[in-house]
């Protein structure tokens, strides 16, 4: 199973917002917060589920800020985020 990691950026106080939509549609993705202070999150979706969590992007594009960023460089991987990394290599 292909996991693919779509980094975000917000304003914080709509982290929450977002992670409740995504919650709200079970299996498509999970939100994860990256870096509390810059606002970056990070959108974890299966293969098989990828395009619909990409819609859910645009939509919620329309209602709040949210930019599609590249994986941050200095990003201090937690035990989930390593895995991803090794995965990705």
């Amino acid at each position: 199973m292909e996991l693919h990691a779509i980094y975000l950026e917000t304003p914080p106080e709509q982290i929450a917002y977002i992670k409740f939509i995504f919650e709200s549609y079970e299996e498509i993705g999970i939100i994860r917060t990256i870096d509390r202070k810059r606002a970056i999150i990070v959108l974890l979706a299966v293969e098989d589920y990828i395009g619909v969590a990409r819609e859910v992007l645009a939509a919620l594009k329309q209602e709040v800020p949210l930019v599609e960023i590249p994986r941050p460089a200095e990003l201090i991987d937690d035990w989930l985020m390593a895995e991803l990394t090794r995965e990705d290599s």
